[in-house]
């Protein structure tokens, strides 16, 4: 960070990212309610929610793309939005649609990204081969956009988010619409960057995603900073211990028009679990000691039952609820 104050520099290096009391409204509509947040350098952190959450707002608004209602933000240990170009120099982002330049090759898309951070070309030359290869892109240098597949698009999107190099690598939903291979690749590019110090802020609605990446995490809804912490630390604060899905037909219900979890759900979960839903044909039972329901649901015909322990995807349900949203 030429040229930046020594205090500044270490700050920013401190944390990426902070962000205290945002809020951002359009017309009567608040769709972030003061979110406090603080990146730790180095780290992994993962912004879950449902659609409308304020998940993209608050991104746009850390990186000065949306001029926030209040609050204040310092980006790479710079003032947002007053500074936000500046401090966008060490940042990268990938966003959640692939903008990359159909008219040029992979490489050439790499080399007019990185003029726009003042690199010359000779240094961004210099860092194609490395960039590619870490997005297993090598065979595509000269490749046209146009030849790729979804998979290798996102990949690339990627490597040019490191074009510059930077501190803090922000991520809008980098794996939607991608198949395992390619989910597998980016995640093991992604832990090897936080291995090698780079900060990485990212979305997702993949909640197996953020169990394995995100050293901390929290969930918004409507605005607001539901839970944070590690995703062991927010499962075992959220929620029992063990889960029971019930399903099934049971006493001939499912034959008179009922569910099966349902009307059993109803006669006997409140006895065994601490809390309990129905959603769909599976009634959800969670409790801390399954082994007396386990053994209750073995004298029952009809019903099939799994028993597992409690996961991220099962807080973002109860804290969120499992309405559609569109």
């Amino acid at each position: 960070m030429t040229g930046v104050p020594a205090a500044i520099r270490d700050l920013a290096l401190a944390s990426p990212l902070e962000i205290r009391g945002l809020r951002k409204r359009y017309g009567d509509n608040e769709v972030v309610a003061g979110i406090d947040l603080r990146l730790r350098a180095g780290e992994c952190f993962t912004l879950l929610g449902p659609n409308g959450a304020g998940k993209t707002t608050t991104l746009r608004c850390a990186l000065g793309l949306t001029r926030p209602s209040g609050g204040e933000i310092l980006l790479a240990g710079l003032p947002v939005p007053e500074r936000a170009r500046e401090a966008r120099m060490r940042v990268g982002v990938v966003p959640q649609q692939d903008n990359l330049d159909p008219d040029f090759t992979c490489a050439e898309n790499l080399l007019v990204y990185g003029r726009y951070f003042g690199l010359d070309d000779a240094t961004i030359t210099a860092r194609i081969p490395e960039l590619l290869a870490f997005a297993g892109l090598e065979s595509k240098r000269d490749a046209r956009i146009q030849s790729l597949s979804g998979g290798m698009k996102r990949r690339l999107t990627l490597a040019r988010a490191l074009v510059n190099r930077p501190d803090l690598l922000i991520l809008d939903e980098p794996t939607t619409g991608l198949d395992p291979q390619a989910r597998h690749l980016i995640w093991e590019r992604l832990k090897q960057l936080t291995r090698n110090g780079t900060t990485v802020l990212l979305t997702t609605h993949f909640m197996d995603e953020a169990e394995r990446l995100a050293d901390r995490l929290a969930i918004l809804d409507a605005g607001r900073m539901l839970t944070e912490g590690s995703p062991r630390e927010v499962i075992a604060a959220q929620i029992e211990a063990q889960v029971v899905e019930v399903y099934g037909d049971w006493n001939g219900a499912a034959r008179n028009g009922t569910s099966g979890a349902q009307a059993w759900a109803e006669a006997h979960a409140g006895a065994f679990a601490r809390r309990y839903e129905v959603s769909g044909e599976t009634a959800f039972c969670y409790l801390d000691d399954a082994a007396p329901l386990m053994a209750h649901l073995a004298e029952q015909q009809g019903l099939r039952y799994l028993r597992r322990p409690a996961n991220l995807e099962d807080v973002f349900l109860k804290l969120t609820g499992r309405d559609l949203r569109d």
